[in-house]
Protein backbone atom coordinates (compact mmCIF):
# COMPACT_ATOMS: atom_id res chain seq x y z
CA UNK A 1 0.00 0.00 0.00
CA UNK A 2 3.23 2.64 0.32
CA UNK A 3 2.60 3.79 -3.51
CA UNK A 4 -1.20 3.81 -2.61
CA UNK A 5 -0.59 6.18 0.34
CA UNK A 6 1.85 8.35 -1.74
CA UNK A 7 -1.04 9.61 -3.76
CA UNK A 8 -2.12 11.81 -0.55
CA UNK A 9 -0.56 15.58 -0.94
CA UNK A 10 -0.59 16.21 2.93
CA UNK A 11 1.40 14.53 5.42
CA UNK A 12 0.92 16.81 8.46
CA UNK A 13 1.61 16.14 11.80
CA UNK A 14 -1.41 14.39 14.11
CA UNK A 15 -3.36 16.49 16.14
CA UNK A 16 -2.92 16.10 19.79
CA UNK A 17 -7.03 16.43 21.09
CA UNK A 18 -10.52 16.50 19.58
CA UNK A 19 -10.27 20.00 18.93
CA UNK A 20 -7.57 19.96 16.66
CA UNK A 21 -7.98 19.50 12.76
CA UNK A 22 -6.12 18.89 9.73
CA UNK A 23 -6.61 18.56 5.93
CA UNK A 24 -6.12 15.27 3.88
CA UNK A 25 -6.43 15.56 -0.15
CA UNK A 26 -9.67 13.49 -0.96
CA UNK A 27 -8.55 10.05 -3.08
CA UNK A 28 -11.36 8.24 -5.43
CA UNK A 29 -11.75 4.60 -4.01
CA UNK A 30 -11.66 3.38 -7.81
CA UNK A 31 -7.74 4.58 -8.00
CA UNK A 32 -6.93 1.36 -5.31
CA UNK A 33 -4.82 -0.94 -7.04
CA UNK A 34 -4.02 -3.51 -5.15
CA UNK A 35 -6.86 -4.16 -2.30
CA UNK A 36 -6.16 -7.24 -0.18
CA UNK A 37 -7.04 -10.76 -1.64
CA UNK A 38 -37.41 -2.58 8.79
CA UNK A 39 -39.85 -1.54 5.50
CA UNK A 40 -41.01 0.75 3.27
CA UNK A 41 -42.82 -0.19 0.86
CA UNK A 42 -44.34 2.54 -1.48
CA UNK A 43 -46.99 1.89 -3.18
CA UNK A 44 -45.36 0.86 -6.69
CA UNK A 45 -41.97 1.82 -7.67
CA UNK A 46 -39.50 3.20 -4.77
CA UNK A 47 -38.26 6.04 -6.54
CA UNK A 48 -36.05 8.92 -5.53
CA UNK A 49 -36.84 12.63 -5.23
CA UNK A 50 -35.26 14.82 -8.16
CA UNK A 51 -35.12 17.18 -5.58
CA UNK A 52 -32.50 15.51 -3.59
CA UNK A 53 -29.05 17.29 -2.95
CA UNK A 54 -27.46 13.76 -2.94
CA UNK A 55 -29.34 12.73 -6.00
CA UNK A 56 -27.68 9.66 -7.64
CA UNK A 57 -24.94 10.77 -10.69
CA UNK A 58 -24.58 14.09 -8.69
CA UNK A 59 -21.90 12.92 -6.41
CA UNK A 60 -18.67 10.90 -6.69
CA UNK A 61 -17.98 9.59 -3.52
CA UNK A 62 -13.90 10.11 -2.03
CA UNK A 63 -12.40 8.21 0.33
CA UNK A 64 -9.72 9.62 2.62
CA UNK A 65 -8.01 8.60 5.48
CA UNK A 66 -6.25 10.03 8.46
CA UNK A 67 -2.34 10.56 8.29
CA UNK A 68 -2.26 8.30 11.35
CA UNK A 69 -4.19 5.46 9.44
CA UNK A 70 -2.89 5.92 5.73
CA UNK A 71 0.01 3.40 6.09
CA UNK A 72 -1.39 1.11 8.19
CA UNK A 73 -1.23 -2.64 7.88
CA UNK A 74 -5.53 -2.62 6.90
CA UNK A 75 -5.56 1.24 5.22
CA UNK A 76 -6.96 -0.40 2.43
CA UNK A 77 -9.79 -2.16 3.69
CA UNK A 78 -10.70 1.15 5.82
CA UNK A 79 -10.73 2.72 2.96
CA UNK A 80 -13.13 0.90 1.60
CA UNK A 81 -15.09 0.52 4.49
CA UNK A 82 -15.47 4.38 4.66
CA UNK A 83 -16.39 4.34 0.85
CA UNK A 84 -19.27 2.14 1.20
CA UNK A 85 -20.83 3.61 4.63
CA UNK A 86 -20.75 6.99 2.87
CA UNK A 87 -22.65 5.61 0.25
CA UNK A 88 -24.90 3.77 2.81
CA UNK A 89 -25.64 6.82 4.48
CA UNK A 90 -26.50 8.68 1.17
CA UNK A 91 -28.80 5.81 0.72
CA UNK A 92 -30.67 6.15 4.16
CA UNK A 93 -31.15 10.21 3.52
CA UNK A 94 -33.31 9.56 -0.28
CA UNK A 95 -34.93 6.30 1.81
CA UNK A 96 -35.62 8.49 4.68
CA UNK A 97 -36.79 11.36 3.02
CA UNK A 98 -39.40 9.36 1.05
CA UNK A 99 -40.43 7.74 4.13
CA UNK A 100 -41.93 11.19 5.31
CA UNK A 101 -43.05 12.34 1.66
CA UNK A 102 -44.78 9.11 -0.07
CA UNK A 103 -47.59 7.58 1.05
CA UNK A 104 -45.64 4.37 2.07
CA UNK A 105 -46.17 1.51 4.90
CA UNK A 106 -44.47 0.35 7.34
CA UNK A 107 -44.21 -2.97 7.68
CA UNK A 108 -42.65 -5.39 10.50
CA UNK A 109 -40.16 -8.31 10.94
CA UNK A 110 -41.18 -11.40 13.34
CA UNK A 111 -39.96 -9.83 16.22
CA UNK A 112 -41.79 -6.86 15.80
CA UNK A 113 -39.00 -4.41 15.21
CA UNK A 114 -39.74 -1.48 12.80
CA UNK A 115 -37.69 -2.60 9.57
CA UNK A 116 -37.24 -0.26 6.31
CA UNK A 117 -35.97 -0.51 2.89
CA UNK A 118 -32.66 0.96 3.89
CA UNK A 119 -31.85 -1.61 6.31
CA UNK A 120 -31.70 -4.58 3.24
CA UNK A 121 -30.30 -1.29 1.03
CA UNK A 122 -28.00 -0.99 2.67
CA UNK A 123 -26.69 -4.36 3.53
CA UNK A 124 -27.03 -5.15 -0.45
CA UNK A 125 -24.86 -1.94 -0.97
CA UNK A 126 -22.08 -3.23 1.27
CA UNK A 127 -22.04 -6.61 0.43
CA UNK A 128 -21.85 -5.64 -2.81
CA UNK A 129 -19.05 -3.12 -2.80
CA UNK A 130 -16.68 -4.83 -0.47
CA UNK A 131 -17.46 -7.88 -2.43
CA UNK A 132 -15.39 -6.70 -5.38
CA UNK A 133 -12.45 -5.99 -3.54
CA UNK A 134 -12.19 -8.66 -1.32
CA UNK A 135 -14.76 -11.66 -2.41
CA UNK A 136 -12.64 -14.07 0.34
CA UNK A 137 -13.95 -12.03 3.44
CA UNK A 138 -17.31 -13.10 4.38
CA UNK A 139 -20.33 -10.70 5.98
CA UNK A 140 -21.87 -11.10 9.41
CA UNK A 141 -25.06 -8.78 9.13
CA UNK A 142 -28.66 -8.25 10.79
CA UNK A 143 -30.59 -9.41 7.51
CA UNK A 144 -31.69 -12.13 5.33
CA UNK A 145 -33.59 -11.60 2.08
CA UNK A 146 -36.28 -14.34 2.66
CA UNK A 147 -38.67 -11.37 4.57
CA UNK A 148 -37.58 -9.51 1.58
CA UNK A 149 -38.92 -11.78 -0.82
CA UNK A 150 -41.70 -12.91 0.64
CA UNK A 151 -42.88 -9.01 0.49
CA UNK A 152 -42.18 -8.53 -2.69
CA UNK A 153 -39.90 -5.57 -2.25
CA UNK A 154 -36.70 -6.90 -3.84
CA UNK A 155 -37.33 -4.25 -6.93
CA UNK A 156 -37.15 -1.41 -4.28
CA UNK A 157 -34.03 -2.51 -2.64
CA UNK A 158 -32.37 -3.22 -6.56
CA UNK A 159 -33.45 1.05 -7.40
CA UNK A 160 -32.08 2.00 -4.51
CA UNK A 161 -28.76 0.35 -4.32
CA UNK A 162 -28.28 1.21 -7.87
CA UNK A 163 -28.64 4.60 -7.43
CA UNK A 164 -25.49 4.24 -4.77
CA UNK A 165 -23.25 1.80 -6.27
CA UNK A 166 -19.98 2.63 -7.65
CA UNK A 167 -20.28 0.68 -10.05
CA UNK A 168 -22.40 1.52 -13.50
CA UNK A 169 -20.79 -0.65 -16.19
CA UNK A 170 -23.91 -3.13 -15.81
CA UNK A 171 -27.19 -3.17 -14.29
CA UNK A 172 -28.40 -4.99 -10.85
CA UNK A 173 -30.56 -7.18 -10.63
CA UNK A 174 -32.84 -9.38 -8.29
CA UNK A 175 -30.32 -12.48 -8.08
CA UNK A 176 -27.49 -10.11 -7.57
CA UNK A 177 -29.31 -8.15 -4.76
CA UNK A 178 -30.24 -11.04 -2.75
CA UNK A 179 -27.24 -13.01 -3.17
CA UNK A 180 -25.11 -9.87 -1.83
CA UNK A 181 -27.85 -10.05 1.36
CA UNK A 182 -27.23 -13.33 1.67
CA UNK A 183 -23.58 -13.48 1.64
CA UNK A 184 -22.16 -15.54 4.68
CA UNK A 185 -19.32 -17.56 5.67
CA UNK A 186 -18.78 -20.54 7.18
CA UNK A 187 -17.35 -20.87 10.82
CA UNK A 188 -15.77 -23.38 13.58
CA UNK A 189 -14.13 -23.05 16.96
CA UNK A 190 -11.02 -21.61 15.48
CA UNK A 191 -10.02 -17.76 14.87
CA UNK A 192 -12.02 -16.62 11.52
CA UNK A 193 -12.32 -12.83 9.43
CA UNK A 194 -15.26 -11.55 8.44
CA UNK A 195 -16.48 -7.92 8.07
CA UNK A 196 -19.37 -7.15 10.77
CA UNK A 197 -22.35 -5.24 9.59
CA UNK A 198 -25.19 -3.35 11.24
CA UNK A 199 -27.01 -1.88 8.09
CA UNK A 200 -29.19 0.94 10.34
CA UNK A 201 -28.94 0.08 14.29
CA UNK A 202 -31.38 2.66 15.79
CA UNK A 203 -34.52 1.78 12.79
CA UNK A 204 -37.08 2.86 15.47
CA UNK A 205 -35.15 6.01 15.18
CA UNK A 206 -34.69 5.81 11.88
CA UNK A 207 -38.50 5.90 11.18
CA UNK A 208 -39.18 8.50 14.50
CA UNK A 209 -38.14 11.65 12.64
CA UNK A 210 -35.45 14.24 11.44
CA UNK A 211 -33.43 14.23 15.00
CA UNK A 212 -33.22 10.79 16.18
CA UNK A 213 -30.13 9.40 15.94
CA UNK A 214 -29.27 5.77 13.79
CA UNK A 215 -25.87 4.57 12.46
CA UNK A 216 -24.85 2.49 9.92
CA UNK A 217 -21.84 0.15 11.55
CA UNK A 218 -18.96 -1.92 9.82
CA UNK A 219 -16.14 -3.80 11.74
CA UNK A 220 -13.75 -5.83 10.15
CA UNK A 221 -12.59 -9.05 12.27
CA UNK A 222 -9.16 -10.45 11.36
CA UNK A 223 -8.36 -13.97 13.22
CA UNK A 224 -10.69 -13.24 16.33
CA UNK A 225 -9.76 -9.48 16.47
CA UNK A 226 -11.74 -6.26 15.65
CA UNK A 227 -9.06 -4.68 13.34
CA UNK A 228 -11.18 -1.41 12.44
CA UNK A 229 -14.38 0.39 12.31
CA UNK A 230 -16.77 2.32 10.45
CA UNK A 231 -20.00 4.78 11.67
CA UNK A 232 -21.97 6.45 9.88
CA UNK A 233 -24.59 8.60 11.48
CA UNK A 234 -26.39 10.59 8.85
CA UNK A 235 -27.90 13.22 11.20
CA UNK A 236 -25.65 13.81 14.01
CA UNK A 237 -25.35 16.80 15.11
CA UNK A 238 -21.46 18.71 16.05
CA UNK A 239 -20.91 19.62 19.21
CA UNK A 240 -19.99 23.35 18.48
CA UNK A 241 -17.73 23.70 21.76
CA UNK A 242 -15.68 20.98 20.80
CA UNK A 243 -14.80 21.97 17.09
CA UNK A 244 -13.07 24.66 15.45
CA UNK A 245 -14.40 24.50 12.28
CA UNK A 246 -17.24 25.91 11.00
CA UNK A 247 -17.87 24.15 7.62
CA UNK A 248 -18.20 21.12 10.25
CA UNK A 249 -21.13 22.20 11.69
CA UNK A 250 -23.54 23.55 9.27
CA UNK A 251 -24.83 20.17 7.92
CA UNK A 252 -25.62 17.37 10.28
CA UNK A 253 -23.76 14.02 9.72
CA UNK A 254 -20.86 12.27 11.01
CA UNK A 255 -18.26 9.15 9.59
CA UNK A 256 -16.22 7.90 12.55
CA UNK A 257 -13.63 5.62 11.68
CA UNK A 258 -11.18 3.59 14.15
CA UNK A 259 -7.60 1.42 13.55
CA UNK A 260 -6.05 -0.93 15.82
CA UNK A 261 -3.25 1.25 17.19
CA UNK A 262 -4.11 4.63 14.92
CA UNK A 263 -7.02 6.20 17.06
CA UNK A 264 -10.45 7.02 16.47
CA UNK A 265 -10.68 9.74 13.93
CA UNK A 266 -14.37 11.36 13.10
CA UNK A 267 -15.11 14.01 9.72
CA UNK A 268 -18.75 15.34 8.63
CA UNK A 269 -20.28 13.59 6.45
CA UNK A 270 -21.12 16.62 4.01
CA UNK A 271 -16.60 16.81 3.79
CA UNK A 272 -17.05 14.04 0.99
CA UNK A 273 -18.05 16.99 -1.46
CA UNK A 274 -15.34 19.28 -0.84
CA UNK A 275 -11.94 18.97 -2.35
CA UNK A 276 -10.22 18.45 1.38
CA UNK A 277 -11.14 16.71 4.52
CA UNK A 278 -11.53 17.48 7.67
CA UNK A 279 -10.36 14.99 10.08
CA UNK A 280 -10.71 15.16 14.02
CA UNK A 281 -9.49 13.03 16.40
CA UNK A 282 -11.97 11.55 18.86
CA UNK A 283 -11.45 11.33 22.33
CA UNK A 284 -13.05 9.93 25.57
CA UNK A 285 -14.50 12.13 28.12
CA UNK A 286 -11.80 12.90 30.98
CA UNK A 287 -14.28 11.83 33.75
CA UNK A 288 -13.19 10.23 37.14
CA UNK A 289 -15.79 10.01 39.08
CA UNK A 290 -18.21 7.64 38.72
CA UNK A 291 -20.78 10.20 40.14
CA UNK A 292 -19.83 12.71 37.58
CA UNK A 293 -20.30 10.86 34.57
CA UNK A 294 -22.89 10.88 32.18
CA UNK A 295 -24.56 7.55 31.44
CA UNK A 296 -25.86 6.04 28.49
CA UNK A 297 -28.25 2.89 28.78
CA UNK A 298 -30.56 0.95 26.36
CA UNK A 299 -34.09 2.46 25.69
CA UNK A 300 -34.86 -1.02 26.64
CA UNK A 301 -33.79 -1.22 30.71
CA UNK A 302 -33.75 1.35 33.38
CA UNK A 303 -31.94 2.59 35.96
CA UNK A 304 -33.34 0.78 38.72
CA UNK A 305 -32.35 -2.33 37.13
CA UNK A 306 -29.12 -1.72 37.08
CA UNK A 307 -26.18 -2.61 39.94
CA UNK A 308 -25.43 0.84 40.02
CA UNK A 309 -29.07 2.00 41.08
CA UNK A 310 -28.08 0.75 44.65
CA UNK A 311 -25.42 3.53 44.79
CA UNK A 312 -27.00 6.23 42.79
CA UNK A 313 -30.13 7.81 41.77
CA UNK A 314 -30.58 9.24 38.29
CA UNK A 315 -31.60 12.13 36.43
CA UNK A 316 -32.25 13.67 32.93
CA UNK A 317 -32.13 16.95 34.21
CA UNK A 318 -28.61 18.29 32.95
CA UNK A 319 -28.73 21.48 35.65
CA UNK A 320 -30.07 20.12 38.11
CA UNK A 321 -28.13 16.60 39.33
CA UNK A 322 -27.78 16.00 43.11
CA UNK A 323 -25.06 15.36 45.20
CA UNK A 324 -26.21 11.50 44.99
CA UNK A 325 -27.45 11.37 41.40
CA UNK A 326 -26.04 10.94 37.67
CA UNK A 327 -26.52 12.49 34.81
CA UNK A 328 -28.58 9.96 32.53
CA UNK A 329 -28.43 11.06 28.53
CA UNK A 330 -31.20 11.40 26.67
CA UNK A 331 -31.84 8.10 25.38
CA UNK A 332 -31.07 7.32 21.27
CA UNK A 333 -32.11 4.05 19.46
CA UNK A 334 -29.64 1.45 18.92
CA UNK A 335 -26.25 0.55 20.68
CA UNK A 336 -24.27 2.10 18.24
CA UNK A 337 -25.20 5.60 18.91
CA UNK A 338 -24.15 5.17 22.79
CA UNK A 339 -20.83 4.03 21.40
CA UNK A 340 -20.54 7.20 19.62
CA UNK A 341 -21.78 9.17 22.05
CA UNK A 342 -18.86 7.60 24.57
CA UNK A 343 -16.19 7.57 21.42
CA UNK A 344 -16.59 11.25 20.88
CA UNK A 345 -16.53 12.51 24.12
CA UNK A 346 -20.25 13.53 24.83
CA UNK A 347 -20.99 10.67 27.36
CA UNK A 348 -18.65 8.94 29.84
CA UNK A 349 -20.59 5.69 30.17
CA UNK A 350 -22.62 2.97 28.59
CA UNK A 351 -23.77 0.08 30.26
CA UNK A 352 -26.03 -2.89 29.23
CA UNK A 353 -27.58 -5.45 31.13
CA UNK A 354 -27.61 -8.66 29.59
CA UNK A 355 -30.67 -10.68 29.90
CA UNK A 356 -32.27 -14.24 29.13
CA UNK A 357 -34.96 -13.09 26.81
CA UNK A 358 -32.92 -11.20 24.66
CA UNK A 359 -29.59 -12.65 22.70
CA UNK A 360 -27.05 -9.47 22.68
CA UNK A 361 -26.20 -9.74 18.69
CA UNK A 362 -22.59 -8.88 17.58
CA UNK A 363 -23.49 -5.97 14.88
CA UNK A 364 -24.77 -4.23 17.94
CA UNK A 365 -21.53 -3.94 19.27
CA UNK A 366 -18.69 -5.14 17.49
CA UNK A 367 -17.55 -1.26 15.63
CA UNK A 368 -18.08 0.33 18.69
CA UNK A 369 -15.96 -1.71 20.53
CA UNK A 370 -12.81 -0.75 18.22
CA UNK A 371 -13.99 3.36 18.05
CA UNK A 372 -14.22 3.78 21.74
CA UNK A 373 -10.86 1.41 22.67
CA UNK A 374 -9.02 3.46 19.92
CA UNK A 375 -10.58 7.03 21.77
CA UNK A 376 -9.32 5.84 24.75
CA UNK A 377 -11.83 4.01 26.61
CA UNK A 378 -12.52 0.29 27.71
CA UNK A 379 -14.90 -2.14 26.76
CA UNK A 380 -15.74 -5.65 28.42
CA UNK A 381 -18.13 -8.00 30.24
CA UNK A 382 -19.31 -7.32 33.74
CA UNK A 383 -16.47 -9.54 35.00
CA UNK A 384 -13.71 -6.99 33.50
CA UNK A 385 -13.38 -9.86 30.13
CA UNK A 386 -13.11 -8.46 26.93
CA UNK A 387 -16.23 -9.21 24.82
CA UNK A 388 -15.38 -13.09 23.16
CA UNK A 389 -16.74 -13.00 19.53
CA UNK A 390 -16.34 -16.59 18.64
CA UNK A 391 -18.27 -18.19 21.70
CA UNK A 392 -21.26 -18.18 18.81
CA UNK A 393 -18.87 -21.32 16.60
CA UNK A 394 -21.23 -21.59 13.99
CA UNK A 395 -22.22 -17.94 12.95
CA UNK A 396 -20.58 -15.87 14.71
CA UNK A 397 -23.65 -13.70 15.32
CA UNK A 398 -24.73 -13.90 19.10
CA UNK A 399 -22.51 -12.48 22.13
CA UNK A 400 -22.76 -13.92 25.70
CA UNK A 401 -21.05 -11.43 27.56
CA UNK A 402 -21.66 -12.04 31.45
CA UNK A 403 -23.91 -9.43 33.35
CA UNK A 404 -23.50 -7.44 30.40
CA UNK A 405 -21.25 -5.24 28.68
CA UNK A 406 -19.79 -2.31 30.25
CA UNK A 407 -17.97 0.47 28.20
CA UNK A 408 -16.08 3.60 29.55
CA UNK A 409 -13.85 6.43 29.57
CA UNK A 410 -11.41 4.15 31.02
CA UNK A 411 -10.98 6.21 34.05
CA UNK A 412 -14.27 4.80 35.71
CA UNK A 413 -14.21 1.23 34.58
CA UNK A 414 -12.56 -0.29 36.73
CA UNK A 415 -14.96 1.32 40.12
CA UNK A 416 -17.74 1.01 38.17
CA UNK A 417 -16.82 -2.97 37.61
CA UNK A 418 -16.15 -3.23 41.43
CA UNK A 419 -19.95 -1.53 42.51
CA UNK A 420 -21.24 -4.16 40.04
CA UNK A 421 -19.49 -7.44 41.52
CA UNK A 422 -20.50 -5.63 44.91
CA UNK A 423 -24.18 -5.24 43.94
CA UNK A 424 -25.13 -8.02 41.59
CA UNK A 425 -24.33 -11.58 41.20
CA UNK A 426 -22.41 -11.75 38.45
CA UNK A 427 -22.62 -15.26 35.94
CA UNK A 428 -19.22 -16.34 35.54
Amino acid sequence: MDGEAAQFSDQLPLPTNHHSSFQLSAMDLLQLQNPTTKLLQPHRRFTLSSTSPFSPRRFTIKSSLPSAAQNAKYSGELRAAVDAVERACRLCVDVKRSLFTSDGRILEKNDQTPVTIADYGVQALISLELGKLFPSIPLVAEEDSAFLSSNNLVDSVVNVVTDKSSSQDKALTQADVLEAIDRRGEFGPEPATYWVLDPIDGTRGFVKGSEALYVVGLALVVEGEIVLGVMGCPNWRADKSASTSQEYEKEPGIIMVAHVGCGTWAKGLADLRKATVNWYKCLVDCSTLVRKGRYCISESQTWESLPLSSSFGSTTKVDDVGDEEVLLLPTCCGSLCKYLMVASGRASVFIQRARAERVIKVWDHAVGVVCVQEAGGKVTDWNGDQLDLAEDEVERKALFPPGGILVSNSSLHEEILEIIASKSAVIS
